[in-house]
């Protein structure tokens, strides 16, 4: 189908208990302008014995900084066409007024998550004292370049704050009515990509043959699919010139390249680590944020391939993860931040093979996937693993985040591995069900690259869920489960058995085995990790898996008090619940397109560039699987 980008702004009203927002359009030719009234109810002030809890009637979200006031916004994104140029937004309030506090408005919680074993929060660098009016403005915007759907689009994404809390003085200012205005001018002509390729596969010239089936297989179902051999045709000039500092940019730029000359959609790399002792040897590159959330400095990052482009001085131009020039790339330690856009341009997944054999496995897998899943009756289960993440506070979060996914699947029979229900004792619980075959998987508790598990109801005890030893014994064959897994390190996979010599080399082997800081406990030198193993099976696992390559950091209790679990909102938990939101509500049933829509979900929500455990969630987020895939079979 032809790449066209439709040239349209939608007006509407929405009415509701709430408030009332009208956006209305205003156009002549090229050049048009959106107004927006934004109305709010009145604040409800709401004391407790320790703090202030503020709602406001037309908010849609909370800001929950850690350590910061809670406090009500409202969010709306406007889509443009690529081309368009955002000329001027203006924001005009309407009707203040001063009420004043008896207490503290109620902070949100520091987020956590566990290092060897261990609890432990996060703390911020900057203090909320160091603000005497919070937020410091009353809207703030930001853009980005991506796509949605096959769709190429600018975003704006806009918030408007309705309260300010003035600390010095215990009070709150309330804006009762936002007036906005937004000028823009569409491009002249419809942009229009070829049409000739909708999915590229990058691979090293060692798998390309066995990579062909897949090949012919994708294009007999409608996604045309070209092989590129990224030894010979990315740092070479068979198809477009080469260009970029080091591999891994040269091989951004060749995406970037197939999306203006060919239309492509969808990436899929194959190739993972395969040596290196001092350094690292990969069979296709990989790019390493050095984003330092105090618990590591720095993590795997393929979002880095799929974030092409940016928005700057009305333009979109290259976004190379490095905007203060000092050719360290997604750097955000204090001060020293690189302002990146993070919306992904294409679907892109990674198959981190190792070896050929590995290759042909995955390439049958996926074509019999596609090829006998529909209408088959073990696609209708979705086994949903969990427990208290963190035990002290009301909610058993895994429990809570699996219970919100199955919301969104109604069509779904749900089998429910849980500790509270008894369910869930150990390995066999989860080996017995995913061998039942299913067609989602959803583990939520705490991992590391070799194992996942959780705790029992208000128990610190740990109840191991599921090991890469463990996954011999599923025998679910064809029947392969989509997988979404909630842990730490659990998508790291540039583990190795040589990091054991790499690990001694750096710590000694005292400070590798014997003292802190115990890095051989970390399980990175196991031969693959935890979510590429139970994709790479020979004889079942799963046909894709979602993980997180780094820390995985979670939000406890409600502390916005909305009635909802705030493991559900934040954080991970907000990808994982989100992406069956995608496929069950939304109808997102290509694979990389759910999960690229629940990755542009998450920025819409919560900004990377306003915090950097907000960033670090969307960057660290893995697709080990073929982002064309259809879910459930042609």
């Amino acid at each position: 189908m032809k790449k066209i980008l439709t040239i349209f702004i939608i007006g509407f009203m929405i009415i509701s208990s709430f408030g009332i927002i009208v956006i209305s359009e205003e156009n002549n030719n090229y050049f048009h302008a959106i107004k927006t009234n934004i109305s709010f109810k009145q604040p409800v002030i709401t004391n407790s014995t320790d703090y202030t809890i503020i709602e406001v009637g037309g908010a849609n979200s909370y800001l929950t900084l850690p350590g910061y006031p809670v406090i009500p916004y409202y969010s709306h994104t406007y889509k443009f066409p690529i081309g368009t140029k955002i000329k001027n937004i203006e924001v005009i309030f309407k009707d203040e007024s001063i009420y004043f506090l008896e207490k503290e408005i109620k902070t949100s919680p520091q987020p956590f998550t566990f290092i060897d074993g261990k609890k432990i929060y996060y703390e911020n660098e900057v203090d909320i004292l160091d603000y005497d009016t919070y937020p410091e403005e009353n809207y703030e915007h930001h853009y980005g370049v991506g796509i949605e759907g096959n769709e190429h689009l600018i975003f704006l994404s806009l918030k408007c704050y309705p309260v300010q809390y003035i600390l010095s003085e215990k009070s709150i200012v309330f804006v009762e009515n936002f007036e906005i205005y937004i000028s823009y001018e569409l491009p002249k002509n419809q942009i229009i990509y070829p049409d000739e390729y909708d999915m590229i596969i990058i691979s090293p010239p060692k798998f390309l043959d066995k990579l062909q089936p897949l090949v012919e297989h994708k294009n007999q179902n409608g996604i045309k699919t070209i092989l590129i051999d990224e030894a010979n045709d990315i740092s070479g000039e068979n198809y477009f010139p080469s260009q970029g500092r080091d591999c891994a940019e040269q091989m951004k730029y060749f995406i970037k390249n197939a999306i203006e000359s060919w239309g492509i959609d969808y990436v899929l790399l194959v190739g993972g680590r395969y040596g290196g002792i001092k350094e690292e040897i990969w069979w296709i590159p990989v790019r390493y944020s050095n984003l330092n959330d105090g618990g590591e400095s720095s993590y795997l990052a393929d979002l880095y391939f799929a974030d092409i482009y940016k928005y700057e001085n009305e333009e979109i131009v290259f976004e190379d993860w490095d905007s203060n020039d000092n050719e360290i790339f997604a750097e955000w330690k204090g001060f020293k931040k690189d302002v990146i856009d993070c919306y992904p341009d294409i679907h892109l997944g990674r198959l981190p093979c190792t070896n050929t054999i590995e290759v042909g496995i995955m390439v049958d897998k996926i074509i019999t996937y596609e090829s006998s899943t529909k209408g088959q009756d073990w696609f209708n289960r979705m086994i949903v693993v969990g427990g208290d993440s963190s035990i002290g506070d009301q909610y058993y979060e895994g429990e809570e985040e699996n219970a919100m996914a199955l919301e969104y699947m109604k069509d779904f029979a749900d089998i429910k591995i849980w500790t509270s229900l008894g369910t869930f004792t150990g390995p066999d619980d989860v080996v017995n069900a995913i061998s039942e075959g299913a067609g989602f998987l959803f583990f939520d508790g705490h991992g590391n690259p070799q194992t996942w598990g959780t705790h029992p109801p208000n128990n610190d005890s740990w109840v191991t869920g599921l090991g890469t030893n463990d996954m011999s014994k599923i025998s679910n064959n064809d029947k392969l489960p989509i997988t979404v897994v909630g842990g730490c390190h659990n998508g790291q996979f540039n583990v190795s058995i040589l990091n054991i010599l790499s690990g001694v080399i750096k710590y000694g082997l005292k400070g590798y085995f014997f003292g802190p800081p115990y890095k051989f406990y970390s399980m990175e030198w196991v031969p693959k990790c935890w979510a590429w193993k139970l994709t790479s099976l020979r004889n079942g696992g799963a046909i894709a898996t979602m993980a997180f390559a780094g820390l995985d950091w979670f939000a406890i209790g409600d502390y916005d008090e909305d009635g909802i679990p705030d493991c559900t909102q934040y954080y991970s938990g907000y990808f994982n619940v989100n992406f069956f939101k995608n496929y069950g509500l939304n109808n997102y049933t290509i694979l990389g397109q759910a999960y690229t829509a629940t990755q542009i979900d998450y920025i819409e929500q919560h900004p990377p560039m306003n915090y950097n455990l907000d960033c670090k969630t969307v960057q660290e987020l893995t697709l080990m699987g073929d982002p064309s895939l259809q879910i459930g079979g042609y």
